[in-house]
């Protein structure tokens, strides 16, 4: 789920007035409180909608889901963030800009300049830079990146990379970053999840590059599926990546997600009900209804988890898909966490006119004239 970036004017009172709402809506049990909760709250993140409702939601916990959903650690540091920002948490600024260490920023900027002799001499200079994190606050993801996740470009701070950056990048790998299996994988999905690397020809040989180097092909693909980074999955499966039922319906493989179904864990399931009607393969969005999947639901985290199935369709205007998740009872009243939208105002706002009127005409709460 996409995090909900601070104003410039952000309140410390306001913000807890919100963690108040947020136990209020717990206590209502309003399914928008609980799919909040379970993205943003490590406790609840694999919970049922029923198991949140039942469980004691503190002040504490409440005003940890709303830190999180900001884009910060804690309530501390949303805190402390508001009573005394610092450049690393100016979202105005680009992340190179909001790198407070010199010694990491220049590295950062060797690795932009594509200057690779000058920052092989640079990591040798200061061999422990490449075991060393930045902190990035008030953002969605990369808040704790190492120098190697700086070669995806992702998120874009220039919208290019150097031509070189494969040999850039086997430069921190060879530097010492091939023995952290966690800045390996992150940014191998970084890569996948890109649309920089992509554009610039590099994305599949950074790719196999990291892969040979050790970094786990399965990591990459959850972030590769939601943003459609088929190439980028393709090269994972040859990397060795799995098939899963997730993988097999985001690339609408409708053989191999009939044949993984049964087999598949009810994760699996939601997360491919998810990407089939994103991507409107809707022969694998029947498949899961019929295997009782719920066409009702917020998607899973880092599936667009702000979301239903329903809203996806209809904001990609797959016609067949939207109409099959309202024949089997997908809610048309549902909103998303993030805008309060319904799937007929996403596919309104995305000028999907033959879907948004389908969707109003079926809509009860519909006045016609």
């Amino acid at each position: 789920m996409p995090v909900k970036p601070l104003p410039p004017n952000a309140n410390l009172p306001h913000l807890k007035y919100q963690a108040k709402d947020l136990i209020k809506e717990h206590h209502a049990r309003d399914p928008q409180a609980a799919q909040r909760i379970r993205e943003f709250h490590p406790q609840f993140r694999d919970a049922t909608n029923r198991d949140i409702f039942d469980a004691r939601l503190s002040l504490s916990d409440a005003q940890l889901t709303v830190a999180r959903e900001r884009g910060f650690a804690n309530w501390a540091r949303l805190k402390r963030h508001v009573e005394k920002p610092s450049p690393a948490g100016n979202l105005s600024l680009p992340h190179h800009e909001r790198i407070e260490d010199p010694v990491f920023r220049r590295a950062v900027d060797l690795l932009d300049a594509g200057d690779a002799d000058g920052l092989r001499e640079h990591l040798n200079a200061h061999p422990n830079l490449i075991r060393e994190r930045v902190l990035f606050e008030g953002g969605n993801y990369f808040r704790n990146p190492t120098l190697l996740e700086f070669v995806a470009e992702n998120p874009i701070r220039y919208g290019k990379l150097p031509p070189n950056i494969v040999e850039v990048a086997s430069v921190i790998l060879d530097a010492g970053a091939k023995d952290d299996q966690a800045a390996l994988n992150e940014t191998l999905g970084l890569v996948c999840s890109g649309r920089v690397s992509r554009e610039c020809g590099v994305q599949i040989p950074l790719i196999d590059l990291l892969c040979e180097y050790g970094a786990d092909p399965d990591y990459g693909m959850p972030p590769a599926l939601p943003h459609g980074e088929f190439e980028a999955a393709n090269a994972l499966i040859r990397n060795g990546a799995r098939m899963d039922m997730a993988v097999a319906a985001a690339l609408g493989r409708a053989e191999d997600a009939g044949r993984l179904l049964a087999a598949a864990t009810s994760e699996e399931r939601r997360r491919a009900l998810a990407l089939a009607a994103q991507f409107g393969h809707t022969e694998i969005v029947r498949l899961l209804l019929d295997g009782g999947e719920d066409p009702n639901g917020y998607n899973p985290g880092g599936m667009h988890a702000h979301s239903t199935p329903l809203h996806q369709a209809a904001l990609a205007g797959h016609y067949d898909v939207v109409r099959l998740l309202v024949e089997r009872g997908a809610r048309l009243d549902v909103k998303d966490t993030m805008w309060q939208g319904t799937p007929e105002g996403w596919a309104t706002y995305a000028g999907k006119t033959e879907v948004a009127e389908y969707l109003r005409e079926r809509n009860p709460a519909h006045v016609r004239d």
